[in-house]
């Protein structure tokens, strides 16, 4: 096989991957945001709603804006998640 013959090849090859590459990770972050936006937690009270309006309110923000949505938004359900807690464990001790 002459070189140039293997530089075609290899560039093939290459382009090749690349696109395989490019589609595969399309797919895998459309079911990562399918998958987030359809779960949620039993233990918090967020509707299936309010988890799709947080995220697209955090996709809408600037760039330097998205980690603080995201701290805030995840502080908000630690939040909730004590609260409803707390209010398991005040009814647990009413009942005894």
């Amino acid at each position: 096989m002459q070189m140039k013959h293997l530089i075609i090849f290899a560039l093939a090859g290459i382009v090749l991957l690349i696109g395989f590459n490019m589609f595969n990770s399309n797919r895998h972050e459309s079911r990562i945001a399918a998958a987030t936006s359809t779960t949620t937690s039993p233990a918090t009270a967020i509707s299936s709603e309010d988890t799709v309006n947080v995220t697209t309110d955090i996709a809408n923000q600037p760039l330097g804006k998205q980690p603080k949505a995201i701290l805030d938004n995840a502080t908000a359900q630690i939040e909730q998640a004590e609260q409803v807690n707390q209010e398991r464990v005040e009814q647990m001790s009413d009942a005894q």
